[in-house]
């Protein structure tokens, strides 16, 4: 296994939710399909939720249920939540037990496996920039990631997140998160992260 696809460090995502958001940009998702097919996608667009201060976070004011439990983990775990009845997202917890800190994944480019992402997406003939996998729904569709993963480590099998490359800051976009204008004035923050002009990055681009 070449030094890239190897797991990242334990101590990775042990850090706060912003420093985990941004330093994911140009690591890898590795994703073993139950047939044995390798997706290998690189991460190129992510957002920081903060945990209890963050009115945009799942574990705004401690909120805590069935379904955001594995926020409350130590960091290096995998969130992953279905939304609007129709997609799941991937979430990457962040720092100590009990904080809810997270790092939401919001677009990849597939560097392993295209054909089979776009088949799971469902896509015929020659994709668009950011068709397959420019968004968190459809980076998880094109993954196929779902609940079954949610409370999982970051570092186990079939998907893990690996080192990949990492990102100057020059090359990093900065914004406010996309779809959080119900959370006052955390609505604001610049806890939007994404390689600036990489053509997989959701609209509207910071």
């Amino acid at each position: 296994m070449s030094a890239s696809l190897q797991p990242v460090s334990a101590a990775f995502a042990r850090r706060g939710a912003e420093a985990v958001a941004r330093d994911l940009l140009g690591r890898l998702i590795v994703r073993t399909l139950d047939d044995g097919t390798r997706l290998v996608a690189r991460i190129v667009e992510t957002e920081a939720y903060l945990g209890a201060p963050d009115r945009a976070s799942h574990a705004w004011n401690h909120r805590r249920t069935a379904r955001n439990a594995s926020l409350y983990l130590p960091g290096g775990h995998w969130y992953v939540y279905f939304i609007y009845g129709m997609h799941h997202c991937l979430n990457v917890v962040a720092g100590r037990t009990g904080v809810g800190g997270a790092a939401l994944i919001r677009a990849v480019e597939i560097v392993e496996g295209r054909e089979a992402a776009q088949r799971l997406r469902g896509l015929d003939g020659v994709a668009r920039p950011g068709q397959i996998a420019g968004g968190p729904g459809r980076l998880c569709r094109a993954l196929a990631i779902d609940r079954a993963f949610d409370g999982r480590s970051v570092r186990e099998a079939n998907l893990w997140l690996a080192r990949g490359e990492a990102v100057s800051q020059a090359e990093v976009a900065v914004g406010p998160r996309i779809g959080v204008a119900y959370a006052g004035e955390a609505a604001r923050w610049p806890l939007r992260f994404a390689i600036r002009g990489h053509a997989e990055v959701s609209r509207p681009r910071p």
